[in-house]
């Protein structure tokens, strides 16, 4: 019997009533002869409410004891599940992360898998189970505590969960029906893709889009695990996600992502000299800043201005490693300058491997409508840009048009 890995977000689990949809869908694959591997969220909602009663219970917490907690959704869900398969009359039980075990790191709130023992849940397929519903989004360290892997991690937990069990695929179950061309609330015409590359998909995930955890995708493309995003709610074929080799004919573009947590931040008047990059951003590394695009300008009198952008959640933390290399005479700048009033817009395709123009195209259409572009940051296969927040939607918009994805 082959292994199928599905997992299910809040949404799909966001009440009881959706908890028993999400069994039978579950069901029709016990039925089609599959040993099934169901990682759950928690019911939505869910984990916002824990973190809350974490931060009013204690607001300088313990990150061993948030993570107690806030893992707790998913044991819930999970039981619930196992509770309603059965109710089917389909063998199942519950896991939690100890159980089975999924070793993580002990970097709390934010750890990485290292292990998953198969033997256990192994051990119960061979004795007639028929589905392990697993808790998404947690883990245990070798210090045998519970670890969580960040928000989103559940899709994580199932993507390695698949590789360990050699899943002939692994499915996404979401409220969405597939990977789109751009978000379908900003832009009607937005279609849903069929296929789409590792490649493409991680770039789109960590650019913005919300459909997939960014480390998931890395572990598919990793591991070669093929990844169908769809809907729970709709019987519809969903998104493949795959390698380059797998696609009939590789687009130019093949998404635009958008995201408007961002901020830029510039260092005015630094001086200009070796090492001072690595001065500046090495404190941001330390600190777990995630640096995205950096433009260096020279000025006069030998300095220079530098500008990079980060989330506007660790702006705060930014300008705390900023300030304390520069107390310690590491960095000298004249002017710290904060802008959070700008957005990121994307477009990703591997076809702009081989295609040229494209940069020419994406800018000649926003100056239509005198968008002005703020930074600039390529890869192989996509161009960032940040812009004043209040164009961002009218950029997407812009930009699906002007390469016509609508006609994907």
């Amino acid at each position: 019997m082959q292994y199928i890995v599905q997992k299910f977000g809040g949404t799909s689990v966001g009440t009881i009533e959706r908890i028993d949809n999400v069994a039978k869908i579950i069901n029709s694959e016990v039925n089609n002869s599959k040993k099934v591997i169901a990682i759950v969220s928690a019911m939505s909602g869910e984990t916002n409410r824990l973190e809350e009663l974490v931060k009013n219970t204690s607001p300088i917490y313990d990150g061993r004891e948030y993570d107690v907690i806030v893992s707790t959704g998913e044991n819930v869900t999970a039981g619930l599940l196992a509770l309603k398969l059965q109710n089917l009359g389909v063998p199942a039980r519950s896991w939690v992360s100890w159980q089975i075990p999924i070793t993580t790191t002990d970097m709390h709130s934010n750890a990485r898998i290292l292990d998953i023992d198969s033997k256990n849940i192994n051990k119960k397929f061979d004795e007639g189970m028929k589905v392990a519903v697993v808790a998404g989004f947690q883990g245990v360290s070798n210090e045998k505590r519970i670890t969580t892997l960040g928000r989103g991690g559940s899709d994580t937990s199932a993507v390695a969960l698949a590789a360990v069990f050699g899943a002939e695929r692994c499915d996404i179950f979401t409220d969405v029906e597939g990977i789109f061309t751009t978000d379908p609330r900003i832009v009607n015409g937005a279609k849903k893709l069929d296929r789409i590359a590792y490649e493409e998909m991680l770039e789109l995930s960590s650019l913005g889009a919300k459909v997939l955890h960014t480390r998931s995708v890395e572990l598919a493309m990793r591991y070669n695990v093929q990844l169908q995003v769809l809907s729970s709610f709709k019987e519809k074929k969903g998104t493949i996600v795959c390698r380059e080799d797998e696609m009939l004919e590789s687009r130019i573009i093949s998404g635009i992502a958008c995201s408007k947590d961002e901020a830029k931040i510039t260092l005015v008047g630094v001086r200009d000299k070796p090492g001072v990059a690595a001065a500046i951003f090495g404190p941001l590394s330390e600190s777990g800043i995630n640096v995205d695009m950096i433009i260096q300008n020279v000025s006069e009198n030998e300095t220079t201005d530098i500008t990079f952008s980060c989330p506007q959640s660790e702006v705060i933390r930014a300008e705390k490693a900023i300030k304390a290399a520069s107390g310690k005479k590491q960095i000298s700048y004249k002017n710290y300058i904060i802008d959070t009033h700008v957005a990121k817009v994307s477009i990703v395709g591997i076809g702009m491997r081989s295609h040229t123009g494209i940069a020419k195209k994406m800018f000649e259409a926003l100056a239509t409508e005198n968008i002005n572009i703020l930074v600039i940051s390529t890869s192989e296969i996509k161009i960032s840009i940040l812009l004043e927040q209040k164009y961002m939607e009218l950029a997407v918009q812009i930009l699906h048009d002007a390469f016509e994805l609508a006609k994907l």
